[in-house]
């Protein structure tokens, strides 16, 4: 079982074998997705929206991201780890953004930080990667940026827009970035992008073209309360379904005195002469 690094990441884009990325945010997941063979494990922003309920990523804390990554870190061997960068925590000021990457880093074990934006954190992503800190670029549908955006809304769909990603692309390789996730964009500007660059592309909502892929745990296996799950997802299981009929189950035999069983309790034996 060999370790990915960010070196494997760019061997496999060389010998075009796809990367696969899953996000986890505790170590029963993180744990079932390495058994499962991922590449990379992400511990994600989006935990604010599929585990805390919230309506978007922005209120999620530093504290939160090493919280999550420290309990993932302990299901993996092989997989790479990568966190989010939360919003807030990396654009106030290069220094407050070294900052918080190493904190981040030390505190949960994590091996390669994310961050949101374009030409506008290179200054940044140069900064991080001096300090000796793997990135991971993210551009396209930014989460961290809808209310900029107006939502999640499909980005490069004009000329000049398709433009400005490549643009961005180019200088987020240049600044140093490991690997770069293309999110909600046409198939025909991720895989333009994905041909110009060194480094490997993750896609999501952006095609087949991609040097890989990821997804949300959530989404990918149906746990959750399946609000506003995006066109580009394939739910691979109904996990969802099966953990009400579970508990449901439950709780009728409980109601109905039929739970616990003699085979699920405890007895103590009669003395023998």
């Amino acid at each position: 079982m060999k370790k990915v690094t960010i070196l494997t990441l760019a061997l496999q884009k060389q010998n075009k074998i796809p990367l696969t990325m899953v996000t986890a945010y505790d170590y029963p997941t993180a744990f079932l997705v390495e058994k499962a063979g991922v590449d990379m494990v992400l511990v994600g922003d989006s935990l604010g929206m599929v585990v805390q309920g919230e309506e978007n990523t922005l209120a999620v804390t530093v504290e939160e991201m090493i919280y999550h990554t420290k309990a993932v870190k302990k299901g993996l061997r092989r997989a790479l780890l990568i966190v989010d960068m939360p919003f807030g925590s990396y654009k106030i000021s290069v220094t407050e953004a070294v900052r918080n990457a190493h904190r981040v880093v030390k505190e949960s074990g994590a091996e390669v930080v994310k961050l949101e934006g374009g030409q506008e954190i290179v200054e940044t992503v140069q900064a991080i990667v001096q300090a000796g800190i793997p990135v991971m670029g993210h551009i396209g549908l930014r989460p961290q940026a809808i209310n900029q955006m107006g939502g999640y809304k499909v980005q490069g769909k004009t000329r000049e827009a398709a433009q400005k990603l490549l643009e961005d692309a180019l200088a987020l390789e240049k600044a140093g970035c490991c690997a770069l996730v293309l999110e909600g964009m046409p198939d025909k500007v991720s895989e333009m992008i994905t041909t110009q660059l060194q480094i490997p592309t993750i896609g999501i909502g952006a095609g087949v073209g991609c040097d890989g892929q990821v997804l949300v745990f959530h989404d990918l296996v149906g746990f959750g309360d399946g609000k506003c799950v995006p066109k580009f997802v394939k739910r691979y299981a109904d996990i969802g379904n099966q953990v009400v009929e579970a508990v449901q189950n439950y709780c009728e035999e409980v109601r109905a005195r039929q739970y616990p069983s003699a085979d699920y309790t405890y007895t103590v034996k009669e003395r023998e002469d």
